[in-house]
């Protein structure tokens, strides 16, 4: 970086050309600064000896030799007061002509506004960025410039005070702005930061975009011939097509190759880029880069995407904020441009992003890992084979929750909440509703949730949901049982059940089908219909094939249900069947004649064990009713109904499966085969006997009864 003092003369006087970078903001300066300067110089021009005035400085960076035209420096700071003068100086050039002095006019134009003896734009002292260019080069060639326009206005404002009567003489005019006018020149090396030092010169004024300085870096190593061309080809329909969108799309555009690069790093992970390739790359990678703007313009906006299955997919990963997958569908996209890939293998890909992010959701696994799987899934995809398998084969190693722990987070999940949860409950139950695939189906964006029982409880509804009323509301309130889609949300407000039954049955949406039948509407009706909702949601939003048996998570076969079903209602009615559920409801947590307080789960048999998931949510759940027993049920053989305290000693030890955060999901309880059945961790010779605990049954299972824990 050099300074020195200079005066205008000095600065303009020399055959070269300052560019204004494309990072600049059109010219600005108004009345006010116009004015300002006129006062000023009309002051230094009475002045027998006009002192040297400070009008402040400009920063400009010597551009890339180019192999013709004139020397070019970038103008880095300092845009409004050279522009200012040059316009002023034209205008006192005007004036001389229109006096007939003849060879003052041709002095200021030879020697202080163009570059003489240079071809196109060369020819201009100053080249503005393209919003000012037209104007700023017809004041420059005596033409008239456009009406309106700030650069036109200055000229306007600069013969007007010229054509009063009071106006100092136009030499002393020229003379003072050439001599007197003297500013700081800092010229930076070509290594200094540009938009760093612009950044801090330019601190009380519009913030710059990493986009802004990425403009400029390119256009830096584009011929000024070639700048015009380019920038109208490439660049403006790009910017235009993506507005404040333009430097987020550049990051995700240099992550697309499995790089991961920070909000504040584009710039320098561009310039990187752009170097690597060396300055006759620049314009091919320019082009590169359009080209990949008109896919991300369809990722923001999914309207813009002409194929309707398409669109429709994109706007709800749009609904639900996906943008950490916008590199690897850019790269998606790219190859559906290229012919590589067709329309159907791309829904397929968003349907399996969809439905791994939905069941991320509603296991609440952090989102914080997604930026980092999709920067690297476009390249561990296409290793294993083509995309679409490979996504599948990818995300299933991903943390990409099975249908048995799914199932059971859709049922319990406080679905409804602040914040963004609302928004992600309502692209939920739409799309719940759009599965039903009516032929007249409502637009979505004329409903809102509506939650059956009612956020505040009246009388008729504490009296409704009887004891334990405060239990139920809590638990099953913001559920996806107790949720739905209506157009009459303020006519149902807190209405009793007869009455909004009424309400919904009349309605066009297929979620509220499922009222007609019923008569109560307490924790039981929540979970039932939870419970078919759950159903629902593991087929609009389907697990993926699993190359290993993640047994932690794995769900069990068709028959194995029924099979498990039939066991678990006759495990009960041995037990001496149910008098009541226990606690909210979610668990089935049964309460015996005996007053015994009881959990019933199911296992097949794997080979010398069986294996129960014991979640950490159920076991808080026992703990805090004060249940008794733990029923486990042994495939065929029979059941073992353990003491809760036998089996707070056993989980002390157990085995465990954790959340992404490092929390417990569910404990895993172990118990051999056999007709003398115990407990034992893997890897631990320790055996606890539960032998007096098991009661051998010759059951057969019941057809029709309910699936799933008991």
């Amino acid at each position: 970086m050099h300074a020195n003092q200079t005066d205008v003369q000095k600065i303009l006087g020399g055959v070269q050309q300052y560019v204004v970078p494309l990072f600049q903001r059109p010219y600005s300066w108004e009345t006010r600064q116009w004015t300002k300067l006129w006062s000023d110089l009309a002051e230094l021009c009475e002045e027998d000896k006009p002192r040297n005035h400070f009008i402040g400085s400009i920063v400009t960076m010597p551009e890339r030799a180019v192999p013709e035209g004139v020397s070019k420096f970038i103008l880095i700071d300092g845009q409004q007061r050279l522009t200012t003068m040059l316009v002023l100086l034209a205008a006192v050039r005007d004036k001389a002509r229109r006096d007939d002095d003849t060879k003052l006019a041709d002095k200021i134009d030879d020697l202080m506004l163009k570059n003489r003896h240079q071809d196109e734009t060369d020819v201009y002292k100053l080249l503005p960025t393209q919003a000012d260019r037209s104007a700023f080069c017809a004041i420059m060639d005596g033409t008239v410039p456009p009406v309106g326009d700030g650069i036109a206005a200055a000229h306007a404002f600069f013969e007007k005070k010229l054509r009063s009567p009071s106006a100092p003489a136009l030499d002393r005019i020229h003379t003072v702005i050439c001599k007197s006018l003297v500013l700081v020149s800092i010229v930076l090396d070509r290594d200094d930061n540009p938009y760093l030092i612009f950044e801090s010169l330019n601190a009380t004024g519009q913030p710059l975009t990493q986009a802004d300085l990425i403009r400029n870096f390119v256009f830096m190593r584009v011929h000024s011939k070639q700048q015009d061309k380019v920038f109208r080809e490439f660049w403006q329909p790009m910017q235009e097509r993506l507005g404040k969108h333009l430097t987020e799309f550049m990051r995700h555009f240099l992550m697309r190759d499995g790089r991961v690069v920070k909000q504040g790093d584009v710039y320098l992970s561009f310039k990187e880029c752009v170097e690597e390739r060396g300055d006759e790359g620049v314009q091919d990678y320019l082009t590169e880069l359009a080209n990949f703007s008109v896919h991300y313009s369809r990722l923001i906006d999914p309207a813009r995407e002409p194929n309707r299955e398409l669109a429709d997919r994109l706007a709800r990963l749009n609904r639900f904020e996906a943008t950490t997958a916008y590199p690897f569908l850019l790269n998606v996209y790219h190859d559906l441009a290229e012919g590589r890939l067709g329309a159907a293998d791309f829904a397929g890909i968003l349907d399996v992003l969809e439905s791994f992010l939905i069941r991320r959701y509603v296991c609440g696994v952090p989102t914080n890992a997604l930026s980092k799987i999709f920067v690297s899934l476009y390249a561990q995809a296409r290793a294993v084979g083509p995309v679409r398998e490979g996504v599948r084969a990818v995300l299933a190693d991903k943390n990409f929750p099975r249908d048995k722990v799914f199932r059971e987070q859709f049922l319990a999940l406080r679905l409804y909440g602040g914040g963004d949860r609302r928004d992600k409950a309502k692209l939920i139950l739409d799309r719940l509703e759009a599965s039903y695939e009516h032929k007249e189906a409502i637009d979505p964006k004329s409903l809102t949730i509506e939650h059956v029982m009612p956020r505040t409880l009246t009388d008729w509804w504490r009296e409704h949901l009887g004891d334990g009323w405060e239990d139920i509301h809590e638990a099953w309130l913001d559920t996806v049982g107790n949720l739905t889609l209506t157009g009459y949300n303020p006519e149902l407000s807190n209405s009793d059940f007869r009455k909004k039954k009424a309400i919904l049955n009349a309605s066009h949406v297929e979620l509220n089908r499922h009222f007609a039948d019923m008569v109560v509407w307490d924790g039981d009706a929540i979970l039932r219909r939870g419970s078919a909702l759950a159903e629902r949601a593991l087929r609009v939003w389907p697990d993926v094939p699993r190359t290993v048996d993640d047994r932690d998570e794995a769900d069990e076969p068709d028959e194995e249900r029924e099979e498990s079903a039939g066991l678990l209602e006759t495990v009960i009615d041995d037990l001496g069947g149910s008098t009541a559920l226990v606690g909210a409801g979610r668990f089935r947590i049964h309460r015996l004649p005996d007053a015994r307080v009881v959990n019933v789960k199911y296992s097949r048999s794997h080979g010398k064990y069986y294996w129960f998931g014991l979640h950490a949510s159920l076991w808080e759940e026992l703990k805090r009713v004060k249940a008794t027993h733990l029923v486990l049920v042994l495939g065929a053989t029979g059941y073992a109904s353990v003491p809760i305290s036998f089996i707070d000693k056993y989980v002390a030890d157990a085995g465990t499966s954790p959340k992404a955060d490092g929390t417990i999901r569910h404990y895993h309880v172990l118990v051999t085969t056999g007709r003398n059945p115990e407990l034992f961790h893997h890897g631990n010779p320790n055996r606890y006997s539960i032998t007096s605990f098991f009661t051998p049954l010759p059951v057969k299972a019941k057809p029709g009864a309910p699936v799933g824990d008991s």
